[in-house]
């Protein structure tokens, strides 16, 4: 039997799948950013302000994984992916701000991982 997939739920998984990737895309240019930090004069200012999209770009994963499910009608699973990446996300922005590279590295990189991971999981659909 095969399921009929909605305009609207189609476009909310098209969402997901933007807002993932543009999520994906500022970790990753965060990672470029900080060694940027050790070598030119500007990577402070480029480090910080990435932080911001960074943030942002989670918190519209948020927003996606939301809309996605309740008028697409989809499986709430990714608003839980989406939660956890926003308190990893702020996480990794508390321990940039106090300096503490030996959690924030390591976390960073986490996070590029699992938003891959995401990214897979979402474009598999």
């Amino acid at each position: 039997m095969a399921t009929q997939v909605t305009a609207p739920a189609r476009r909310g998984l098209s969402f997901l799948r933007i807002a993932i990737a543009l999520q994906t895309l500022t970790i990753f240019l965060q990672a470029v950013s900080a060694g940027l930090l050790l070598t030119a004069s500007y990577g402070e200012t480029l480090h910080s302000a990435g932080a911001r999209v960074m943030y942002a770009a989670t918190m519209l994963y948020v927003l996606a994984a939301v809309l996605a499910w309740k008028p697409g009608g989809g499986s709430p699973r990714p608003i839980g992916y989406a939660s956890g990446f926003l308190v990893l996300a702020s996480a990794q922005v508390v321990l940039g701000v106090r300096h503490v590279p030996s959690v924030h590295l390591p976390l960073g990189v986490l996070m590029f991982g699992l938003s891959v991971l995401a990214l897979a999981r979402v474009a598999r659909r």
